[in-house]
């Protein structure tokens, strides 16, 4: 129930903090000793955050609210008020907001990423970053500044991390220089200066017998329906782990066949349509038997207002005997992307794009999400049937030349 001026007035202070909700994730906490704030519950990415608002009475009820309601209009265009709040922090501490890490939190706040991966950039900056150069004025920032944040990391062997941090640190950079808050972008100057990062490609069965194993083993892994599903749907779809994931009913269309992900969850930050096999179409109509009533398809087991745990589908190929260094999530992308050019024979440009890589047409352009899908759809279908077929021992053997 909503609260009210007059219930605010007569709450008093107990043993234990208070919480009275006013609704939306709005509530006044109040202290052992009788102060009270306000406080907005939201959620970034599954994970629960807190926003304060101001003390009452100096912020009241109705400024309270109004002030939910800017968060949450900020929550809804990609940006976590958490982190906007501490960027016009730093520029207000800072005497004109040029300070390294005030640019980069407002870089960071302004890119249209996923949240999650949002969190990771900002948390190798407030590691590795920050602490040496974020209260330097981002005009003062030498290529030699940047080259030791990078030599920091690359001593604990962060190699490729280092040059992910710099790509990173560029982009800051280059925004300064858009601001007026630089004159150029340094960071250009370290090509070359970093030690290599080691190639690593995630790990994928691509022999059809091997394949035909792991495929039997997933079919008979008892976990519950939610990671059994999860297993089954991998290698028929074989999009991104995190695509999967965060995979929600109302992007299925199961009488159309079409699963429609939206720019917001892509790589790529363009919309993707997977056309689903008849196999594919199966898994999923079974599945919303147990999830269906959620947002969801492969819901949390502790709540399914969650989506499961990265772990999840990890640790299941690890309980069956498959190390890290055999198979990953991931490497079901590197198995399709082999398999169906060297034995299905498709083009590899629609494989590209069933993959959602930037795949462009004569003219420099991006193809739009429903290019091919006609034939992207007949592919996936014959997919799922060799699979099927790989899976009761049925293999064809790779043509002479090829990977095994």
């Amino acid at each position: 129930m909503p609260l009210t001026d007059a219930a605010i007035r007569r709450a008093k202070p107990a043993a234990k903090p208070q919480k009275l909700a006013d609704g939306g994730g709005l509530f006044l906490f109040i202290t052992v000793a009788g102060a009270k704030s306000w406080r907005w519950k939201y959620r970034v990415a599954g994970k629960e955050k807190l926003l304060t608002l101001g003390l009452y009475p100096d912020v009241t009820l109705a400024k309270a609210r109004e002030a939910r309601e800017d968060a949450r209009r900020l929550l809804a265009s990609g940006v976590d008020p958490s982190e906007q709040r501490k960027a016009t922090t730093a520029a207000r501490t800072t005497a004109d907001g040029e300070a390294f890490e005030v640019v980069a939190r407002e870089w960071l706040s302004s890119r249209p990423w996923v949240p999650n991966y949002r969190k990771k950039v900002a948390a190798w900056f407030e590691k590795d970053v920050f602490p040496f150069i974020g209260s330097r004025r981002a005009v003062e920032l030498k290529a030699s500044d940047f080259l030791a944040v990078a030599r920091r990391m690359e001593a604990r062997e962060a190699f490729e991390s280092a040059h992910r941090v710099m790509q990173n640190c560029g982009q800051v950079m280059r925004y300064a220089v858009a601001t007026d808050r630089a004159e150029r972008n340094p960071v250009a100057d370290l090509r070359g200066a970093l030690v290599p990062a080691p190639e690593k490609n995630h790990a994928a069965i691509v022999d059809p017998v091997q394949l035909g194993g792991l495929l039997r083993a997933l079919h008979a892994y008892h976990g519950t329906p939610v990671v059994q599903a999860a297993l089954k749907l991998a290698p028929l779809v074989f999009v991104r782990p995190g695509e999967l994931r965060h995979a929600e009913w109302g992007e299925m269309d199961l009488d159309a066949g079409l699963w429609s992900i939206p720019a917001g969850r892509m790589k790529m930050r363009q919309a993707h349509i997977v056309p689903l096999a008849r196999q594919a179409l199966e898994v999923l109509r079974e599945l919303k038997d147990v999830t269906g009533h959620g947002t969801y398809v492969f819901a949390g087991g502790r709540t399914d207002a969650r989506p499961m745990s990265e772990a999840a589908v990890l640790a299941a190929l690890r309980v069956m005997g498959f190390d890290k260094d055999t198979v990953t999530g991931h490497g079901f992308r590197a198995t399709a992307r082999t398999l169906l050019d060297e034995v299905l024979g498709f083009r590899p440009d629609i494989i590209e794009h069933q993959l959602a890589h930037a795949v462009k047409d004569p003219n420099g352009r991006a193809y739009n999400r429903t290019t091919h899908l006609v034939e992207r759809t007949r592919m996936m279908q014959e997919w799922a049937d060799y699979l099927d077929r790989l899976r009761v021992g049925n293999v064809v053997p790779l043509r002479p030349g090829q990977a095994a």
